[in-house]
């Protein structure tokens, strides 16, 4: 079956630690299957931004300098789901996060006979996370991203793109800092691995090598995980 006649949107589900590739992936997969990417942050600031009910209780949430509640985060992404553009499906890109919000998750798809289609879990080596996200650094000037092994501007010091000589890097890209968000990572995600692989819609992809490489496997998946 192609994915244009699915009837009931396909919800996709991306997992991996900080600099998989998850946003660059789903964006591709955006272009390719006409799904919708949705990120917590981007949800919460859209709601909040478009005045609804439930970003109205995050906004007060926010400003108080509290969490916004998994109750809260489910009701946006319940009004999210409802609007015309999801209508081929979506991809989840940082939520869920525990088991009790995949819970609370597969109860809301249940309210419109959706279900999740495919956990997929892009799998990188810790180490090669470390090297790869302490080295990323951008422009100042345009936000073209560079690496110091992986991507060097081709002049050294000028920025490919705008010619700028200032560059910049974010304070917790650094080897100390990835280290420990990747040890939170995998303490917080190994039971939702367990949770999904229980459900029987876990998909582990290897997401060391090239990015087209990667993007061809995980269409595969996707592929077969809408029909």
């Amino acid at each position: 079956m192609d994915a244009a006649t699915i009837t009931t949107p396909a919800v996709l589900i991306l997992l991996g630690p900080p600099g998989a590739g998850k946003g660059t992936q789903a964006r591709m997969l955006e272009d390719k299957f006409g799904l919708v990417q949705l990120s917590t942050g981007d949800l919460l600031r859209a709601a909040v931004a478009a005045g609804t009910e439930a970003g109205k209780t995050a906004k007060a949430v926010m400003e108080a300098g509290e969490l916004v509640s998994d109750d809260i985060v489910i009701a946006i992404l319940r009004d999210r789901l409802a609007e015309p553009d999801c209508g081929k499906g979506v991809i989840l890109d940082g939520f869920p996060r525990t088991t009790v919000q995949a819970q609370a998750l597969d109860t809301l798809l249940s309210e419109t006979s959706q279900r999740i289609n495919a956990a997929i879990s892009l799998e990188v080596e810790d180490a090669e996370m470390v090297t790869r996200i302490s080295g990323r650094y951008t422009c100042a000037m345009c936000g073209e991203g560079y690496h110091d092994t992986f991507k060097i501007p081709a002049t050294d010091g000028k920025c490919d793109k705008c010619g700028s000589s200032e560059f910049k890097r974010r304070a917790d890209d650094n080897a100390e800092t990835v280290a420990s968000r990747l040890a939170a990572y995998h303490a917080q995600t190994a039971p939702l691995i367990t949770y999904y692989q229980d459900h029987g819609v876990l998909e582990g992809l290897n997401a060391m090598g090239n990015i087209d490489d990667i993007a061809s496997q995980l269409e595969k998946v996707v592929s077969s995980a809408m029909n």
